[in-house]
């Protein structure tokens, strides 16, 4: 899961992968977001012909378990024109035996579909990825930083179930006198305000990273005898979540060309003084419960239950999209060496995030380690999306 408002494609790279609580900041100005559908051909695809359609495949037929437990007349979520559950229900039945030509199975079950915020196809595509840390069960000199769990006083509400039209927008706190009050911030909670509410999952040796920990959400802990356990996301405070990044560029300490999720690291232990206070100007603070990790090629489980698959699992927008739904992405992404290469990817919606916020807006799952999070931590690129629809669903587009 992920975190807060877009200010811009330098502030969402700086930290704008997964964290759940906080909402966009509404620029009454500008005309509201709506989502587009328009039909297209899978031969128009950059690359579709050649694209490894594996992946994509494995995460589909993952999102079907949830799918088909699902009531045939049940929204498929995101907006009208993704149907029902029920019109899903005949791909998800094919897509078990079509591992021998996954191309072939979705051109058989999609019709493909262009995205569009109104009349703009272009919009941001970020990348996130889930961190490694170096833990110990114990608190000592070295391992000092803790990953606590969610404290029982913490209430969170999703605003959809009292109002519709506030879908996908959720609020936190405690109850005080009762009223529902703001909790604790991260100062507060790091300088222990949370003393004998919350207990901790592992303690890392690391606070910096501790802190890229919870803007991705879930991660894992390497202790001294090898055991690797994952932190997945468990709640949050419902601060609404600072880019430092955005700090850091206005105080004319990195210059904005500059700006990367590797580059605020740096500056954070170059500035061993100021850094506790910089993470503080985020107020946002996130929870963690403790998971086994079943199979160490996949992720932690997204918004829709089921472990996301590297390169082949993508954020949305939950006001637009459904999760589930297949998706091509076509843009731009770093590569190991550095420089941008075409990201040409069929990918299934499995997940979600408080940055994430657009028709036209996604966010790729790199997996786990130093390659995920070198790649994760430097894409913010433009690029187009185009949604899979089953072919009785894209058969009442305009």
């Amino acid at each position: 899961m992920r975190i807060s408002p877009t200010i811009s494609a330098v502030a969402v790279i700086l930290l704008a992968a997964c964290a759940p609580l906080s909402g966009p900041v509404a620029d009454k100005g500008a005309p509201s977001d709506e989502l587009v559908l328009r039909r297209a051909a899978f031969s128009t695809l950059d690359g579709w012909q050649s694209a490894d359609l594996s992946g994509a495949l494995k995460a589909f037929v993952a999102s079907c378990r949830k799918i088909e437990a699902r009531a045939d007349s049940d929204g498929f979520g995101g907006v009208a024109a993704y149907g029902t559950a029920g019109e899903w229900r005949g791909a998800c039945a094919a897509a078990p035996q079509a591992g021998g030509d996954p191309r072939r199975f979705f051109e058989a079950f999609f019709q493909l579909a262009i995205a569009s915020n109104r009349d703009e196809e272009v919009g941001l595509f970020t990348g996130y990825y889930e961190p490694e840390l170096t833990g110990s069960r114990v608190a000592s000199g070295r391992f000092a930083t803790p990953l606590l769990t969610r404290p029982g006083d913490l209430v969170m509400a999703e605003l959809g179930a009292f109002r519709p039209a506030l879908r996908g927008e959720r609020i936190a706190g405690r109850v005080e006198g009762g009223r529902l009050v703001p909790y604790l911030t991260r100062g507060e909670i790091v300088a222990g305000g949370l003393r004998g509410r919350s207990s901790v999952v592992a303690y890392v040796d690391d606070p910096v990273g501790a802190f890229f920990l919870q803007v991705q959400g879930s991660g894992r802990v390497r202790f001294a005898n090898g055991e690797i356990i994952r932190v997945a996301y468990d709640g949050q405070n419902g601060h609404p979540y600072t880019a430092i990044g955005k700090i850091l560029i206005e105080r004319g300490e990195v210059r904005r060309e500059e700006m990367s999720m590797q580059r605020i690291r740096a500056w954070l232990i170059a500035n061993p003084a100021k850094a506790a206070g910089l993470m503080n100007e985020n107020a946002s603070y996130v929870f963690f419960k403790e998971q086994p990790i079943a199979d160490p090629t996949l992720g932690a489980e997204g918004a829709q239950g089921v472990p996301l698959i590297p390169e082949a699992s993508l954020a949305v927008d939950l006001k637009f999209h459904a999760l589930g739904a297949p998706m091509w992405v076509e843009a731009n992404a770093p590569s190991d060496g550095g420089q941008d290469v075409p990201f040409r990817r069929l990918v299934v919606a499995q997940d979600t995030g408080g940055a994430i916020r657009g028709p036209v807006r996604g966010d790729v799952y790199w997996g786990a380690g130093a390659r995920a999070e070198n790649v994760a931590g430097r894409m913010a690129h433009r690029g187009r999306l185009f949604v899979l629809l089953p072919k009785s669903v894209a058969a009442r587009l305009n």
